[in-house]
C-alpha cells in the first residue's frame, strides 16, 4: 500500500532530564488527577515525588490515584473516573508505563461521561457508542519502555465479568496532549520487566511491519524500532543503568507507538489478550514471548511475504539473512540474550484444554486485528499456534 492517514498531536519531550522540564510546560489544566500504579515502582524510584515537585512549580493541584493494575481493570478505570469528577480534576497525568497510561485514557472518557465503559468499547460485548463529551486532556510520563501508549489515542482494559481484554479508545481527544519520555526514569525497572516491554515495544512494530496496511510511513517508524529495540534490549536488561540502551529502547518503544497511528497490530496481540484476559496475572510482554515464534512461524509456513520476514532478520543483527526463517533465528537469539527464553504458558497455570475458548475469545474480542493479517486465520488455526507454543 502506497497510501496511510497519519494524525500524531502529541508534544513530546525526549531525553534524559525532561522530566524537570515539565513545570516549563503549558500544562492543559489547574487541577490534576495523577495516576501511578498499585504497586511501589513510581515511589521507590523518586518518580513520584519528583513530578509532584513539577506539578508544585507549575502551580497546578493534584489529587492521587493509585489503583493500577498490570492488566487495567474495567471497575478501576471506572472508579478513576468517578475520583477525577468527584475532585473537580481537569486533566490527568499518568505517570507509569502502560498500563497507567492505558487507563488513563479510559479514566479520561468516564470522568465527563455518564454510563458504563463498556457503552464506549467498540467490539465484543462493547456497545459502540459514540463518546457525547470530549475527554479530559492528558499528559503522559512514561516510566517504562513497552507500549507507545504516550503517543497514541487507545488503551486496552479488562472486563473481568466477561473475560474480555480490549482495546479501547480512537477518538482523538484521547492522544495524550503532552508526553514525557525521560529514559533516566527507566533505569530502575528490573531486569525480567524490562525484556518483557521490550518485547511487547518490538512485537508492536514487528506486526506493524508484517501486516496488510503496512505502507512507507509505517514502514519507516516500524523499521526503526525494530533496529532500536533489538539492538538495544539486552543491553538494557543487563545493565538497568546502561542509559545509552535505555535511551535507544525508549526511542523505539515511542517509534512503535507511532507505528500502531499509521498501521496496526496484528491478531498476535488478540491471542494474547485472551491468555492474560483469562489469567490476570500473566504480564502482556511475557505472553507475547511465549506465543511469538509459534506465531510467525505459522505466517512464515505460509510464504504470505517472505521479504519482509528477511528484512526484519535484518534489522535485528543478520545482515545476511537471506531466508524468512533468519527471522526466528533473531528472535529466538534476543530472547535468549534477555534471559525470557524459557517462559511457559503452564507456569502461569494455562493448560491445553483452554486454547479453543482462548482463540474463540480473541477472535470475538479483538477480532480487527485478525482483519490486517496477511492470512486469514481459522480458529483451529489459533488453537494450533496455541499449541505449537505451549510448554
Amino acid at each position: 500500500m502506497n497510501k496511510y492517514d497519519f494524525y500524531a498531536p502529541t508534544e513530546v519531550h525526549f531525553g534524559v532530564g525532561q522530566l524537570d522540564n515539565l513545570h516549563k510546560l503549558s500544562l492543559p489544566g489547574k487541577k490534576a488527577l495523577l495516576v501511578i500504579s498499585n504497586g511501589k515502582s513510581a515511589k521507590t524510584s523518586g518518580a513520584l515525588e519528583r513530578t509532584r515537585r513539577q506539578l508544585e512549580m507549575a502551580n497546578v493541584k493534584y489529587v492521587l490515584f493509585s489503583e493500577i493494575e498490570a492488566n487495567p481493570l474495567k471497575a478501576t478505570v471506572e472508579k478513576g473516573g468517578k475520583f477525577a469528577r468527584d475532585n473537580g480534576c481537569d486533566f490527568i497525568v499518568a505517570l507509569g508505563g502502560g498500563s497507567v497510561m492505558d487507563a488513563c485514557k479510559a479514566i479520561a472518557t468516564m470522568a465527563v461521561n455518564d454510563g458504563d465503559l463498556w457503552d464506549y468499547v467498540v467490539g465484543g460485548t462493547g456497545k459502540g457508542k459514540p463518546i457525547p463529551v470530549t475527554p479530559i486532556p492528558i499528559v503522559a510520563i512514561t516510566t517504562t519502555a513497552g507500549t507507545g501508549s504516550e503517543v497514541d489515542e487507545y488503551g486496552v482494559i479488562t472486563n473481568p465479568q466477561t473475560h474480555e481484554k480490549i482495546g479501547f479508545g480512537g477518538d482523538k481527544a484521547l492522544f495524550p496532549k503532552i508526553a514525557i519520555v525521560d529514559p533516566q526514569l527507566m533505569v530502575t525497572v528490573p531486569p525480567k520487566f524490562t525484556a518483557y516491554q521490550g518485547f511487547d515495544a518490538l512485537f508492536h512494530s514487528t506486526e506493524t511491519y508484517i501486516c496488510n496496511i503496512a505502507n512507507p510511513m509505517s514502514d519507516m517508524v516500524a523499521s526503526t524500532a525494530i533496529k532500536s529495540v533489538a539492538g538495544y534490549l539486552a543491553r538494557a536488561v543487563a545493565d538497568g543503568s546502561d542509559i545509552e540502551a535505555r535511551t535507544q529502547v525508549a526511542f523505539g518503544n515511542t517509534m512503535s507507538g507511532y507505528s500502531m497511528v499509521v498501521g496496526n497490530c496484528t491478531s498476535e496481540h488478540s491471542l494474547e489478550h485472551a491468555m492474560s484476559a483469562y489469567h490476570q496475572q500473566l504480564p502482556h510482554g511475557a505472553g507475547l514471548i511465549m506465543i511469538s515464534l509459534a506465531y510467525y512461524r505459522f505466517f512464515i509456513d505460509k510464504h504470505v511475504c517472505d521479504e519482509r520476514f528477511v528484512d526484519m532478520a535484518k534489522f535485528m543483527g543478520i545482515p545476511d539473512a537471506k531466508k524468512p526463517q533468519d527471522f526466528l533465528t533473531a528472535l529466538s537469539n534476543l530472547q535468549k540474550a534477555c534471559g525470557v527464553d524459557d517462559l511457559k504458558m503452564s507456569d502461569y497455570g494455562i493448560t491445553p484444554d483452554e486454547f479453543p475458548v482462548l482463540a474463540k475469545n480473541a477472535m470475538e474480542s479483538m477480532g480487527g486485528l485478525f482483519t490486517v493479517d496477511r492470512y486469514p486465520l481459522t480458529l483451529e488455526d489459533c488453537v494450533s499456534i496455541y499449541k505449537d507454543a505451549y510448554r
